[in-house]
């Protein structure tokens, strides 16, 4: 079955209206881009096969037209225009979309006594922990058929240019945040139904867990791997690119890199009291050095109890050490305060 067909039928089963990606749409920019192509390319062969019969060279002329009539120039203002406007505003609408509805889900799930039956009455769904289980599958598959169903149109495009214009807007929609695979909440996700199928009986119990989702250590580095449709794999390295270590009380930039909590605070220039919102605008990200990626970061929950089951004695340890950094934090922000509040 072809994907296109795979992912229509996908997208139709989901039980409300999802924004997908217009394979169809995008298809016939790329066709009408060619047949446009195509015809002026027949029009100029036809002048350069009319002038070749005083031309010696003609011959030469009328085959390198010929050659190239079958695919768009680099610079295409067809499908430049449309295509890739077109695709931005589809990628955008699908990750807003699985971003907005995977933090509803996991806030529900991460809630507990009075609040928790509150959010339940607010999002009107079945009171069943299976039916959470079961969407947050159809969250994480949703997300992994949209990246394939980029990747391939992207693909098409490249195949018709004979360019690398679709990697390249790859790369531009990762700096915009828009890349699916980017996002935090799918790596809330994946440890979500890891911590699932770690509770004992949950997974001989409770059907529809997600059997692609693996947390491995090698080397006492431990990552998070996700595998679909034998055609994508995500790895998620949990290892803090500050201190070198296992990411403890982890926090993701907008930018997708994931630091410890402390390490984020140290490299923003921020104490843990003030917290990351506090940080300078004009703060970058450690590795891909992008600015302004602190305000929006995302606490994982998710991966600190999974962390912390998977790695105890470390998390233990950290623990400790953590906490005797923080009260002395605290207790240097609090008395600046006070000496602030008494104009010393």
């Amino acid at each position: 079955m072809k994907f296109c067909k795979t992912y229509q039928e996908f997208m139709q089963e989901q039980q409300k209206e999802l924004p997908v990606v217009g394979f169809k749409k995008l298809k016939k920019i790329l066709k009408k881009c060619r047949k446009t192509h195509q015809s002026q390319s027949q029009s100029q062969s036809l002048e350069n096969s009319n002038s070749s019969r005083d031309n010696d060279n003609g011959e030469v002329v009328l085959q390198s037209s010929t050659s190239s009539s079958s695919t768009c120039p680099h610079q295409c203002p067809v499908c430049d225009g449309t295509f890739f406007s077109s695709l931005l505003n589809e990628m955008s609408a699908i990750v807003g979309c699985f971003n907005e509805r995977a933090q509803k889900l996991l806030e529900l799930h991460l809630a507990s006594g009075f609040r928790k039956h509150l959010l339940w009455l607010k999002c009107k769904r079945p009171k069943s922990h299976s039916a959470l289980i079961q969407e947050g599958k159809d969250l994480v598959t949703y997300a992994m058929i949209n990246a394939i169903a980029v990747r391939k149109i992207l693909k098409k495009y490249d195949k018709v240019h004979y360019s690398k214009q679709g990697q390249a807007f790859k790369s531009q929609a990762q700096s915009l945040h828009i890349e699916i695979l980017q996002s935090p909440w799918l790596c809330e996700l994946i440890a979500f139904h890891i911590n699932l199928r770690e509770t004992t009986g949950t997974s001989r119990t409770v059907p529809g867990l997600f059997e692609g989702f693996s947390l491995s250590l090698k080397d006492d580095k431990p990552s998070l791997s996700c595998s679909f449709f034998e055609s994508i794999k995500l790895d998620v390295e949990l290892t803090c690119s500050i201190c070198l270590d296992t990411v403890f009380d982890s926090v993701s930039l907008t930018c997708g890199h994931i630091f410890c909590y402390m390490c984020a605070c140290s490299s923003a220039s921020v104490t843990i009291v003030d917290g990351l919102k506090a940080a300078d605008p004009r703060a970058k990200c450690p590795l891909c050095r992008e600015a302004g990626v602190y305000e929006g970061a995302v606490h994982l929950e998710e991966l600190n109890i999974l962390l912390s089951q998977s790695c105890r004695e470390y998390w233990e340890e950290r623990l400790q050490s953590e906490r005797v950094e923080r009260i002395k934090q605290a207790k240097e922000h609090w008395e600046s305060q006070c000496r602030a509040f008494m104009g010393v």
